[in-house]
Parts: C-alpha cells; structure tokens; sequence
C-alpha cells in the first residue's frame, strides 16, 4: 500500500537519522520528499506523532523528536530500529526486555489455578507447540514462525497480568528477526517443556525453561 510505504519511509528516515532530532518540515516538504498526495501525508503523520517520531504544531510545523521521545514498544518503531544502524543494540534491548518479563510471565502462568477460559488457552498452548515441533523441515519456516508466536502470546495471556499481555506484539516482532533460522532440536524440546511447565502448574521448570529459550537466541 502508498500509506505504509510513505509511513515507513518517513519512520525510517527519522530512526536512522536521515530525518535529524530536531529537523523541521512541513506536509509540503513531506509530500515533495516522498511523492505522494497530502491525504497519505496527512495520514502518516498522525501517525508518526501518536508514536513520538514526530510533533506537529500550527505555527511551527513538523519537528523531529529525539529517541527519547519514541514509543520503543510500538511494532513499527521496533522494525524500524531493527532496520537501522541500532540494529544491534536494539536486539540487545529486546533479549532483556524479554529476558526481564518472559520468564516471570511463564511462572506467573503455571501458577495460577486456570478458570475454563484460562483451561482452553493452556489446551491451545499445548497445541501450538505441537505445531511448532512438528513444523521444522525446510519448508515449514512459515508455520513454524506462527506457532512459535502463538506459544509466547498464550504464556503472556496466561500469566493474568495485563501488561505483560499487551508486550506480545514486540515479542513478536523480536521472533520475526530469527524467522530465517532453522530451529534446532533442543529448542523445539524447550518450548515442549515450557507449554507442559504451565499446564502441569510448575513455576520453577516453566521459568527455567522460559528462561533458557531466550538465552539461545543470543548464542
């Protein structure tokens, strides 16, 4: 779609410094560096400014806000960090963010005494690592990566606390990054253990097996 291309466009520009903190511009200017109408400008825009990227006042126009001001959890600020010359520290951040709130999650989830709701998502947990162990050949890399996702956002959902739900999107989004790496046996054996960890209601091997899944991904 033109509002996405524009939208990363202009995202990208801003996280990889191309767009300084600090550079003022206007629609017109955006509308001339992209080539697109003033209604997709317009739309992306707002965008950026509800993400921090950027303010918009009447009489001063568009400026560019430093990191600091940047809505870091946001997907597309992640993916847009991730494609830039921060790449390496913003895999860095998201290994502890996810080292920090996963494991606790995972802990928090085998913990709880499950309600129906909580016993049909603990039944798709299981499910969803039996995709993943079964998804590992070659051609499987699409399946594999849907069912990986679908196991740390059910263990997220399943730790009853609202906030660590909401962090899926950049777990997510930091799983997409290894999407090109073909699982290795003891990894699919991992997330066997951390979806029967929280079924079976055991803290200590959920979180350890939680725990260990990150690690490995910065080997």
């Amino acid at each position: 779609m033109i509002f996405d291309r524009v939208l990363d466009g202009l995202g990208t520009a801003i996280v990889d410094g191309s767009l300084p903190p600090g550079h003022r511009d206007s629609i017109d200017g955006f509308v001339s560096r992209t080539g697109s109408s003033r209604s997709i400008v317009r739309e992306a825009v707002r965008v950026l400014v509800g993400l921090g990227l950027l303010s918009a006042g009447r009489r001063v126009g568009l400026r560019v806000l430093p990191a600091s001001e940047w809505d870091v959890l946001d997907p597309r600020v992640v993916g847009w960090r991730l494609a830039g010359p921060a790449r390496e520290a913003t895999l860095a951040e998201l290994r502890a963010l996810r080292r920090a709130v996963e494991p606790a999650a995972a802990r928090a989830a085998a913990g709880r005494a499950p309600d129906a709701s909580q016993r049909a998502s603990q039944e798709a947990l299981l499910a969803a690592a039996d995709r993943l162990a079964a998804a590992t050949g070659p051609d499987d890399a699409a399946t594999f990566l849907q069912a990986d996702r679908e196991v740390h956002r059910l263990v997220l959902e399943l730790s009853g606390n609202a906030l660590y739900g909401r962090l899926h999107r950049v777990v997510a989004r930091a799983l997409d990054e290894r999407a090109g790496i073909r699982p290795a046996v003891h990894d699919v054996g991992l997330h066997a253990r951390l979806a029967r960890a929280v079924v079976d209601g055991d803290p200590d091997g959920a979180g350890a097996a939680m725990t260990e899944i990150i690690d490995r991904t910065g080997a």
